[in-house]
Formats: structure tokens, sequence, C-alpha cells
């Protein structure tokens, strides 16, 4: 048996071969420049400040050359009595979303690869694309409208029932989690069923004339082709979701946040904005949010092994 450097692998010969690759196809590696561009300004040199977890940081001596005080910041949160409540609150919140909305998003590119016209599909898919594209102040602007008291749609049809259209919905605990999560259901469903709908269409049409001739409907061409299909896709999508399970969502949920529904709505995102930016407590906000990263990464690495051992499906 000849070795990999007898068959012509050498080391040399490798590196050569894909710098080779990289010049026959360096628009498109021109192309990928400015993604990385960005991800190394604004994800991998912000990571440096990180060093103030540990650090009481101060004005006039800036980050280097501030006091190292360990782990202090991490014991200050978990001894605090709120933090419970926020890790529980956002929990809830991010479990929502990553659990139970993650249903939607396939339903919906299943729906779209049942319309035969393209127009049609087009027409539709532009329509559920288009909230995506608006911002969440946008979104819960429009939201506050509806339910406003008194003057909103929902209370004002409440009145026309015989119904006494007060309620502040907002300020109600148990609407909070009803309104936030079909309002994130309406924001992103159709730009989140995009990737679905890509896998759907790779799927090799003849599984579906062979499954024709045996004699299967719609339904079941759908169970046994469909899902199955995109399987690793949907299994891909809920592992990279996992690494934001403490990450509720600050945008929205800081929107919707009222004096009202706080014991529900307050979670880490909202908390360390409020620690670190406007009480100042820069070295706390960053302990809190590091603690964020570490577990998702962890949560990632786990589910990925885990995935990779029992459905042949994973991130690498």
């Amino acid at each position: 048996m000849k070795s990999p450097l007898a068959a012509g692998y050498s080391p040399d010969r490798q590196r050569s071969r894909f710098w080779k690759r990289m010049l026959s196809h360096y628009q498109l590696y021109l192309m990928l420049l400015p993604c990385l561009v960005f991800f190394f300004i604004f994800s991998y040199i912000p990571m440096a400040g990180l060093v103030l977890a540990f650090k009481e940081y101060q004005f006039n001596k800036g980050i280097l050359g501030s006091p190292w005080i360990g782990i202090t910041y991490f014991k200050m949160f978990f001894q605090d009595p709120q933090s419970m409540k926020i890790i529980r609150n956002t929990l809830v919140i991010s479990g929502m979303k990553v659990f139970l909305a993650m249903p939607f998003p396939i339903i919906l590119a299943l729906m779209f690869n049942e319309v035969r016209n393209s127009k049609l599909r087009n027409v539709l898919q532009g329509i559920v694309y288009l909230p995506h594209f608006l911002s969440w102040v946008i979104v819960i602007g429009i939201i506050q409208r509806i339910l406003a008291p008194d003057t909103g749609l929902v209370n004002q049809v409440i009145q026309w029932f015989g119904g006494e259209g007060s309620t502040f919905f907002l300020m109600e605990e148990k609407a909070f989690h009803p309104i936030m999560f079909w309002s994130y259901i309406w924001k992103d469903i159709g730009w989140n069923s995009i990737i679905y709908y890509a896998a759907i269409v790779g799927i090799n049409p003849a599984l579906y004339e062979a499954a024709k001739i045996d004699g299967a409907n719609k339904w079941r061409q759908m169970w046994h082709i469909t899902l199955p299909g995109i399987r690793s896709t949907i299994i891909v999508l809920f592992i990279l979701s996992l690494g934001n399970i403490l990450s509720a969502g600050f945008d929205q949920i800081y929107l919707l946040k009222t004096p009202g529904n706080v014991n529900v709505s307050e979670i880490l995102d909202t908390y360390i904005i409020y620690m670190g930016l406007e009480s100042g407590q820069f070295g706390f906000g960053t302990a809190i949010g590091m603690m964020q990263g570490v577990v998702g990464l962890i949560l990632v690495l786990t589910v990925n092994k885990v995935s990779q051992k029992w459905f042949q499906s994973s991130l690498w």
C-alpha cells in the first residue's frame, strides 16, 4: 500500500492546489471579504473588552489600568435576589422563541411548496417577508395602537360586543407572553422560512414521483419525504438557535416592557443595559454578557455532539 506522500498528496502540493483554487475563484472570495471584515471589527476585536468582567473599571485609568477584582461581579449577580427571576424570565421567553416558534416557519415553507402557481407564490412570499424588514420600534408602535385602552382596535371590538373596552393589555402580566410570542411570529415567520423552503426545493423530485406511484397522498409524501429531506437543516438551525438561549431579544422585550409587566418581562438583555449603561457599572454588565456567551457556547457544543451521535447531522 502506497503512503499518502507517495501517492502525490504531499503538504506542499496540497497548499499549492489550495492557492490555485483560491485564485481561480477570487471573485467569490472578494465578495466574502466585507463579511469577514465586518465580523472581525464588530465581533472579534470587541472580545478584548471581556477583560472588564474581571476588573473594577475606572475612567481615569482605562481598561488596562483598572484594578483586577476576579469573579466579584459574578458573585454579585447570583447573590442578587432578582437574579433567579431574571434568568427564569429569560429562559421562558427564549424557550418560547426557540421551541414553540420553530414549527411555524417549517409549516409555512411546506405551504409555499404546495403552491404551484409561481407568481402567486412569489406574491405570498413577499407579503410574509415584509414584516421582517420593519424595525421593532415600528412593530411595537403598531401593537400599542391596536391594544390601546378605549381607542385601540381590540378594545373597540370589545365595546362593540358590549364589554367595557378599557383594558390596558400592555400593563397586564398575563397578556405579555401572548403579545410577545405572536408579534415575534408575525414579524419573523416569513424570513425564517426561507432556508427551510430552499431545503425543500433541493429535494429530488424523483422521490415524489416514486411515492405517487406507490399510492402515497400529499400528507404521506410530506411526512416520509419532505420532512426527512429537511431534517438536517432543522437540526442545524435548532443548534444555532440554542446559542442565544440566554438572549431573549433586547429590542422587542425592551419596547414591550412596562411597569405593569416588569415581573415577567425583565430579562438579562434589559438588565445588562440598565446596569451597564444606565447605571455605569460597565464591568458588571460585561460579566453578565460574558455569562450569556459561555452558556450558549456550552449548549451549542453539547447539542452538536449529541446530534452528531444520534442523528448524524451537526454543524461540524
